[in-house]
């Protein structure tokens, strides 16, 4: 049985009877007081999102999840289809299950799919970074770039995302699907 040492970011563990998603933690000693491990999880069925508190040591129990690599075909309203290269089976998930990242997608990319006992899909992680086309700006108004000045764009994919007055249409960004951000300008 693993303990609250074995606690990692992004695993996934069963508790309260249910599966989340280890989103952060941190030890805490406070004094004269027994030592604690602070929990934000995540719940995968629902989303939701609980901080908890366990005794530091006391036992967890991590769930084995299986990662697929599998190719983003396309997508259909909320619906986005992947493939799983070596057998060539589809799967349909719903925006909901991918998350935020869901839309920074573009067709053809490669995802991992979680699966839990071979048939419960917990959700997709797609890369932490994608370099992505701008295909709506504004022009930026002379004398805005002796600021930090940012504007709305949108990229190719359809997300809006803000970025410096200085990237225009057709200008290739990289973006960071965890946060959304603009994290710099690509050839």
């Amino acid at each position: 049985m693993a303990t609250t040492s074995d606690l990692r970011t992004n695993i996934i563990i069963r508790y309260n009877g249910t599966l989340h998603r280890v989103v952060e933690f941190h030890h805490h000693a406070p004094g004269n007081w027994r030592a604690m491990v602070i929990m934000k999880l995540k719940n995968v069925q629902t989303g939701k999102v609980i901080e908890d508190r366990v005794r530091a040591g006391s036992d967890i129990e991590i769930v084995r999840v299986d990662k697929r690599p599998m190719q983003f075909l396309y997508r259909d309203g909320d619906t986005y289809h992947f493939m799983d290269n070596e057998t060539f089976e589809q799967i349909e998930l719903t925006e909901d299950t991918i998350g935020d990242p869901a839309k920074f997608m573009k067709d053809g990319e490669m995802a991992d799919i979680l699966f839990y006992d071979d048939n419960q899909i917990l959700g997709v992680e797609v890369p932490f970074f994608v370099t992505l086309e701008v295909t709506e700006a504004s022009v930026a108004v002379r004398g805005d770039t002796a600021t930090n000045i940012t504007k709305p764009v949108t990229l190719e994919t359809g997300a809006v995302i803000q970025v410096p007055a200085f990237v225009n249409q057709g200008d290739v960004v990289r973006v960071d699907t965890r946060t959304g951000d603009y994290i710099e300008r690509v050839k």
